[in-house]
């Protein structure tokens, strides 16, 4: 797809054509763009938000982990933690289980053992 179709796409998306968000979410995904895949996942839909969570993880964005793991996404929250131990990020798990995530809790007991 080249850049001028891009707005047509997210116009039809925008207008509520579930094709056009499918693609939109996918080529969003290919090219590594958050602030689309943000956008949509803000808009409710939960494969951008799976997108998005895969690409922070991957990118290891802990800021939009957190935005996305405060917001109650499940997924991201587990990202977060994984990526935390992973940086061995103690201030993150402890924020974590600090809120009641027990998984952070073990990871954090985990690693303070060591």
């Amino acid at each position: 797809m080249t850049d001028p179709e891009w707005p047509e796409l997210r116009a039809r998306a925008d207008n509520g054509d579930r094709n056009a968000v499918d693609e939109l979410i996918q080529l969003a995904g290919e090219r590594g763009d958050a602030p689309e895949l943000r956008r949509l996942a803000d808009l409710g839909y939960p494969d951008a938000a799976d997108e998005l969570i895969q690409l922070a993880a991957e990118l290891g964005d802990t800021e939009e982990l957190r935005r996305l793991a405060d917001q109650g996404n499940a997924t991201a929250t587990d990202q977060l933690i994984e990526l935390a131990a992973e940086l061995e990020d103690l201030t993150e798990l402890r924020r974590l289980a600090d809120s009641g995530n027990s998984t952070a809790a073990d990871v954090l007991e985990e690693l303070t053992a060591e």
